[in-house]
């Protein structure tokens, strides 16, 4: 088991959002975690990334508790996230964003490279020298995504990664993800994108209220409409 969530309990301040959250991801998975705004795909990402610590709980990553851990350490361990919201540097160069993360700690044989990643994303070779804030938004996009993969991680979260693209962007994206799929790399996929997400993912867990309240394969979720529109429509 590469990551497992057991009873995973979060609060901010007084206000308690997941109440006993439990996942559960093999290497080279691809998981989605699906619900309605506001019922705790972010905590539960942030959770995982030591950007919230529960309360109760347990998160193992590769059989050893990381939950007690400090971000960073845990990005050490080879969790990377692709946090809502981009969360690039602006001031940096697109050139700076991504050697600022680079790292190679679990010693991959054919590490995340700047190079690579220019070939992955081509769009970010052409702007090397711009500012984070001066590319459009799937722009920004494609360099938070590349500058998770320089750190190398075993596990890559993201949070939201086409939200607020245009479709040609959004699409542009899903293909990339499925390119890092058949690399191998554990994915978990926070998203609202049914189509999408069930072309990559073979399993999903669906959030309401701070709970999983239904995990199942892809073809499971596909076939029960009324399942989709209880948790899942607007």
């Amino acid at each position: 088991m590469l990551l497992e969530i057991r009873d995973l309990q979060t609060s901010y301040g007084l206000s308690q959002v997941l109440f006993g959250v439990s996942l559960s991801l093999e290497p080279g998975e691809v998981i989605t975690l699906m619900g309605r705004n506001g019922m705790g795909k972010t905590t539960t990402a942030n959770s995982v990334t030591g950007l919230c610590k529960p309360h109760a709980g347990e998160i193992l990553f590769e059989g050893e508790r990381i939950d007690g851990l400090a971000p960073h350490q845990i990005a050490r361990r080879g969790i990377g996230l692709v946090p809502e919201g981009r969360r690039i540097f602006p001031n940096l160069t697109v050139r700076e964003n991504l050697l600022m993360a680079y790292a190679n700690r679990r010693g991959a044989r054919d590490p995340w490279t700047f190079e690579r990643v220019l070939d992955f994303f081509p769009r970010l070779a052409e702007r090397l020298t711009n500012a984070g804030n001066q590319l459009s938004g799937g722009e920004q996009q494609m360099l938070a995504i590349g500058r998770a993969l320089m750190t190398n991680p075993a596990l890559l979260v993201l949070d939201e990664a086409t939200e607020g693209l245009a479709p040609l962007i959004r699409e542009e994206i899903w293909q990339q993800l499925d390119r890092l799929k058949q690399s191998g790399l554990s994915l978990i996929l926070i998203d609202k994108d049914l189509q999408a997400l069930s072309r990559l993912a073979a399993r999903h867990y669906i959030i309401e209220k701070g709970q999983i309240v239904w995990s199942g394969t892809n073809a499971d979720l596909l076939a029960d409409n009324t399942l989709q529109t209880r948790y899942l429509s607007v």
